[in-house]
């Protein structure tokens, strides 16, 4: 049944429009430009919008200094399906999750994932606060601006169960939260923040649980859009400073790997904003790692060129970071633990020093993603 719903879920990311039994199509509600996003309702679901997704990745040190990374999505999908069926077994919202750790002592990214439809008190997600689940796995938080957020993941090889507190409000990315994500500004999603989680809790990795603390970033979008019809993919990075502050920057790419847009938001300690628009930073590959599982190609490297000047090399915790999601969301892509490394006087024979960690999530790179 796990596949069914995975199915259902892939109609919809791939742009099919299910009908009610009275022959009318729901509409989705526009995302747009000027909406105030307002805390803490916003932490919460937005059931009548199409897909919506909650994100966490970060980094961990155990007493030994051993890090690793790990990441934990909760995806909404309303399906349009079954929306004047009483029953609660009507699949009208699916939620999906993927969790991973990097873990360098084996080489590996361990992952799991899970789906169903949604039905209360085992699968859902809830309006007003933080609060999403597929069965044990859970994201719950948000019931203020600045209460933390807990989860717990159980999976064969691996378990964490995490706390994240924040210690600034949300950061609201593009116009005041309206992300565009292509030169139509159709195309865009309602997009905030939370960087500089700080985290402590529990990891077992084979069987080992042992105590871990870290820093994390929390991603919340929302929207009614599929990928624009152009794009092929995307690279995205969510980083953790070590002065306090927070880069989160993308890039959409056409069939060619070009860049068709970017966007990004710097942010510092006091959650003080700057807004990048397409032309003020850009990606450049350094080196490509071959998977040997599914032939895919990924630069698992790479530079970065802000506006100001300032050049950014991005070097991965370990090169396998690849996750096969294809028995939920039906996508492959790469998402990992990364360093930024800050460029010094490189073009002239210069160094380098780390200036913060955090994930870089690649897309795209085998099929065109369907979303």
């Amino acid at each position: 049944m796990r596949l069914l719903f995975a199915l259902v879920a892939g109609l919809q990311l791939f742009g099919a429009a299910p009908v009610q039994a009275d022959g009318a199509t729901p509409d989705y509600p526009p995302v747009v430009a000027g909406r105030t996003l307002a805390f803490p309702q916003d932490f919460g679901a937005h059931n009548d919008y199409r897909t919506e997704w909650w994100y966490i990745t970060g980094w961990l040190r155990d007493a030994a200094g051993v890090e690793r990374g790990f990441q934990l999505t909760f995806f909404r999908v309303r399906t349009r399906i079954g929306e004047d069926n009483p029953s609660r077994f009507a699949p009208r919202q699916l939620i999906l999750a993927h969790a991973a750790v990097a873990d360098p002592a084996s080489g590996r990214l361990r992952h799991a994932e899970r789906s169903g439809r949604a039905y209360p008190g085992l699968v859902e997600a809830e309006e007003g606060r933080t609060a999403v689940r597929v069965d044990d796995w859970f994201l719950s938080g948000g019931e203020t601006p600045d209460a933390p957020y807990r989860s717990r993941v159980e999976a064969e090889d691996f378990a964490f169960e995490l706390e994240f507190m924040p210690d600034r409000p949300p950061v609201l990315n593009g116009k005041a939260g309206f992300s565009q994500k292509a030169p139509d500004p159709l195309n865009a999603s309602y997009y905030y923040s939370r960087p500089q989680l700080a985290v402590s809790g529990t990891l077992r990795v084979d069987g080992a649980a042992q105590a871990v603390t870290g820093h994390a970033w929390l991603d919340h979008e929302w929207s009614s859009e599929i990928l624009p019809a152009d794009a092929h993919g995307w690279d995205w990075i969510g980083i953790n400073l070590h002065g306090g502050g927070g880069l989160m920057g993308f890039q959409m790419r056409d069939g060619e790997g070009r860049a068709m847009w970017g966007a990004g938001t710097l942010s510092d300690a006091s959650g003080k904003t700057t807004v990048f628009g397409p032309e003020d930073l850009r990606f450049t590959p350094v080196r490509r790692w071959h998977s040997p599982r599914t032939g895919i190609e990924y630069p698992v490297e790479w530079t970065l060129r802000l506006v100001d000047g300032r050049r950014f090399r991005l070097q991965p915790l370990m090169d396998d970071q690849e996750l096969d999601s294809r028995a939920s969301t039906g996508a492959i892509y790469w998402e990992g633990a990364v360093r930024l490394l800050e460029l010094t006087g490189a073009e002239s024979g210069g160094g380098e020093r780390e200036v913060g960690q955090g994930y870089l999530e690649m897309t795209g790179y085998a099929d065109r993603l369907r979303m």
